[in-house]
């Protein structure tokens, strides 16, 4: 039995809410903070202080924001890429409330200090590129080509490569003098 919600999302559906506008709103939104953050079209003085070009960053935004939901492939890479990172945002959330569990309540709340915080930040930014991986769907290629055969041979011509490389990057690094004190 479809509830009223139900059927007032399902009418969403059908006339684009999901397929256009979010994904619009989503990608303006993006573009406008970034062009706001790096000022990509300068910065103009008002009374002596800095602006930056508001009206410039909303029509860049709006066009790229545009330009990309006029790719439905485009649109279906964002959407999976959304639904995934919620779901990994929901398992941080957990992670967070298991971890301050077993700390004492403290004003300021829990947060991960330290070496800990530096892991966390490098497994979910390893589980974002595995996401955007995904909706790629260059994951199973990826995959297959270090499966190679049976006997590994692309994998360990990889390892094989870093290994010179980084031996490589050692021998030729320049030595500093030690300084004296």
């Amino acid at each position: 039995m479809a509830t009223q919600f139900r059927q007032i999302l399902g009418f969403f559906d059908k006339i684009g809410i999901f397929d256009v506008v979010l994904p619009f709103l989503l990608v303006f939104t993006v573009v406008f903070a970034l062009l706001e953050r790096t000022k990509v079209f300068g910065v103009e003085k008002i009374d002596g202080k800095d602006y930056t070009k508001k009206n410039l960053n909303s029509v860049a935004s709006f066009v790229i924001a545009f330009l990309v939901v006029a790719s439905s492939k485009l649109v279906g890479i964002i959407n999976e890429v959304a639904s995934k990172f919620i779901v990994l945002l929901f398992l941080i959330v957990l992670f967070l409330l298991l971890v301050g569990s077993f700390y004492e309540e403290k004003p300021h709340g829990v947060f991960l200090e330290g070496g800990w915080k530096t892991v966390f930040m490098f497994i979910v930014f390893i589980g974002l590129i595995f996401i955007f991986l995904d909706a790629l769907e260059l994951l199973d290629d990826i995959f297959d080509f270090l499966k190679g055969t049976s006997s590994g041979e692309v994998v360990g011509s990889i390892i094989l490569i870093i290994l010179i490389v980084l031996f490589m990057a050692y021998v030729t690094q320049e030595k500093q003098a030690p300084k004296k004190a």
